[in-house]
C-alpha cells in the first residue's frame, strides 16, 4: 500500500481484529442494564470525570475558539491526508525510523509479528493503544506464542481479568476496587496474599509487577496520539509514566498509528495539548507527554518502526457525510456525558470504540450493513450532549441520523430488484415492508389530508375504551410493544381538539378553523 492510494475510495477492510459484536446493541444493552454494580460504577466514574472537566474548561475564556481551531486543523489534515502521510514518511525515515503501510488488521498484525520475530523476543510491553485493540493484536500475538503485557494500570486490570475494555480512556471503569483486588490475587504472579483493596496497595502491587517487565523487555509496542507530518514526530500522552518507560527502555519500539492521527505542523500541538487533557481526564496538562522523531543514537530505542494503519479509514474518508468522525482525538468526552453509555457501559456496543463515537466510527470503518454495526446508530437519544462536549466539534447526532438512513437503505437492499422512473432496474433490492414502514406509511396517508385525519379521529372513543378503568394502556401489539414494555400509555381523549372546536366555534367559523388546522 502507498500513500498515493489513499486518495481513492476504499473497499471495506478485510479484517477488523478479533473484537467484534456477537449480538446487536439492544439485546446486549438489555443484559447490561440488569447489572446493578456496573451501573453504580459507571455512574460514579462518569460523573466524577465530567465534573472535573467542567471545572478546568471553565477556566479558559477562549475554550470555544480552541474547539474551532482543533476542528479546523483536523479538517485540513483530512483534506490533505495523502500529502501529509507522504511527508511524514519522508521525515520519519530521514531520522532513522522505518515506516510500514498496513491496509487492514491482518496486514498490520503480520508486520508487527515479523518485527518482533526479528528480535528473537517472545514477550513485549505495551503502551495503551486503541489501534492495537482495534486490530486484535494481543490476541493475534498470543495465538503465536508471544506475550503482550499491558502496562497501563486499567488495561492491565482488564487483561488479567480476561475482560474487554469498557471505556476509551478508563478501560476498567466498570470494575470497583474490590473486584480489582480479587483479580490481582487470582492472576498476578508473586502478589502479596494479604493484599487489600486500598487504592495505594493496589497501585504498589501493579508497580512491582510491571517494573520487572519494564527492565526485562527488549521490545515495546505503542499507539500514537499524534503524528507530525512536518517533522516526522510521534507523540504519546499519558498519566502514569508507564508509557515513558516503554518508549525509552527497550531496544525496539513499534508504533501502530491510525492514518487519521497525522497533523500538518508541530505548532498544531499547541491547540491539542490544551484540548485533549481537559476533555479526557479533566487535567490542565498531561503528566507525561513523550515526543520522538525516528531514532537518536545513544538515546532510547535504536530500532524504531511505525505501522500506518488504514483498516477502513479511507472508506470513512470517502464518505462526505461521515468523514468528520475521523477528527476524533480519542478523549472520551462524548462517552462521559452520554445517558445511554452511562447506563449500559461499553461492552454493550460490541465494538473497540464504545459510546457515541463508537456508534458512528465502527459503522463508518466497516460498513453499517455489517450485522454487528446496524444497531449502533440507534444507540442514542440524539440529545446532542456529545456534540457539545466534543473538543473538535464532531457533529455526532447528525452523523447518527445519516447512518440510520444508510441502515434503512441497506435493509431495503434485499428482495426483488426495483425499477427506476425509466422502468429499468436500478440495481437496488427491495425488502418486504417492516412494521415501521407500514406505520410510517399509514401516518403519512392520514396526516396528508384533513378529511382522512378526521375519519381516524372518530375512532378515539374505541381507543379510550381499550385503556380500561385506570385510564392507561399497559400493553400494545407488534412494534409498539417495545414502548409499553417499560411505560404505560395514557388513554387518548374522548374527542379530538378539531371536533371540540367545531362544536364550540361561532357559526361559520368551525369548518374554516378545522380546515385551516389541517392545511
Amino acid at each position: 500500500m502507498t500513500a498515493v492510494s489513499l486518495g481513492m475510495p476504499a473497499l471495506p477492510p478485510r479484517g477488523f481484529g478479533n473484537i467484534s459484536a456477537t449480538e446487536p446493541f439492544p439485546k446486549a444493552a438489555h443484559r447490561e442494564l440488569g447489572n446493578g454494580q456496573l451501573r453504580a460504577n459507571l455512574g460514579h466514574a462518569t460523573h466524577t470525570i465530567r465534573d472535573k472537566r467542567l471545572r478546568v474548561v471553565s477556566e479558559l475564556p477562549d475554550w470555544e475558539a480552541l474547539r474551532d481551531a482543533g476542528s479546523a486543523i483536523k479538517t485540513e489534515a483530512m483534506s490533505r491526508l495523502p500529502e501529509l502521510l507522504t511527508q511524514f514518511e519522508e521525515q520519519f525515515t530521514a531520522r532513522g525510523g522505518t515506516v510500514h503501510w498496513a491496509r487492514d488488521a491482518a496486514e498490520a498484525n503480520r508486520i508487527v509479528e515479523g518485527l518482533i520475530r526479528e528480535t528473537g523476543s517472545s514477550e513485549v510491553v505495551k503502551v495503551k493503544s486503541m489501534a492495537t485493540q482495534e486490530i486484535g493484536l494481543n490476541e493475534y500475538l498470543e495465538e503465536r506464542g508471544i506475550s503482550a503485557i499491558e502496562t497501563d494500570l486499567a488495561e492491565l486490570i482488564v487483561q488479567l481479568g480476561h475482560d474487554k475494555p469498557s471505556h476509551i480512556l478508563v478501560p476498567a471503569i466498570h470494575k470497583n476496587r474490590t473486584e480489582i483486588r480479587d483479580i490481582f490475587l487470582k492472576e498476578m504472579p508473586g502478589v502479596d496474599r494479604s493484599l487489600t483493596d486500598e487504592p495505594r496497595r493496589l497501585a504498589m502491587a501493579a508497580r512491582a509487577h510491571l517494573r520487572r517487565k519494564f527492565l526485562s523487555a527488549k521490545v515495546a509496542i505503542s499507539g500514537a496520539n499524534f503524528g507530525i507530518a512536518e517533522t516526522g514526530t510521534l507523540g504519546v500522552v499519558e498519566s502514569e509514566g508507564n508509557g515513558r518507560m516503554c518508549l525509552t527502555l527497550p531496544e525496539t519500539l513499534i508504533t501502530v498509528m491510525g492514518i487519521e492521527k497525522v497533523l500538518p505542523r508541530a505548532q498544531d500541538l499547541e491547540v491539542f495539548m490544551q484540548l485533549l487533557p481537559r476533555s479526557s481526564t479533566g487535567e490542565r496538562m498531561n503528566p507525561y507527554t513523550s515526543l520522538w522523531t525516528g531514532a537518536t543514537p545513544g538515546d532510547g530505542p535504536q530500532n524504531v518502526h511505525v505501522v500506518l494503519l488504514d483498516n477502513g479509514r479511507t472508506r470513512a474518508l470517502a464518505d462526505r457525510h461521515g468523514r468528520g468522525a475521523l477528527h476524533c482525538i480519542r478523549c472520551s468526552a462524548c462517552m462521559n456525558v452520554c445517558p445511554v453509555y452511562e447506563r449500559t457501559g461499553g461492552h454493550a456496543y460490541g465494538s473497540t470504540y464504545p459510546g457515541p463515537i463508537g456508534a458512528i466510527l465502527s459503522p463508518l470503518l466497516t460498513g453499517v450493513e455489517a450485522e454487528e454495526n446496524s444497531s449502533l446508530p440507534y444507540a442514542s437519544s440524539l440529545c446532542g450532549a456529545c456534540f457539545d462536549a466534543c473538543p473538535v466539534k464532531i457533529n455526532i447526532p447528525e452523523i447518527l441520523v445519516y447512518l440510520r438512513g444508510e441502515d434503512v437503505e441497506a435493509k431495503h437492499g434485499r428482495g426483488p430488484a426495483s425499477s427506476g422512473a425509466d422502468g429499468k432496474s436500478n440495481g437496488r433490492r427491495r425488502a418486504l415492508p417492516t412494521q415501521m414502514d407500514v406505520a410510517l406509511g399509514a401516518a403519512s396517508w392520514a396526516l396528508s389530508s384533513g378529511d382522512r385525519l378526521g375519519l381516524l379521529e372518530k375512532g378515539l372513543p374505541v381507543a379510550r375504551a381499550l385503556a380500561g378503568r385506570d385510564g392507561k394502556i399497559s400493553r400494545l401489539p407488534g412494534l409498539a410493544a417495545g414502548w409499553t414494555q417499560s411505560r404505560d400509555v395514557p388513554a387518548p381523549p374522548s374527542e379530538s381538539f378539531r371536533s371540540w372546536w367545531k362544536k364550540r366555534a361561532a357559526p361559520g367559523e368551525g369548518d374554516g378553523a378545522a380546515r385551516g388546522g389541517a392545511e
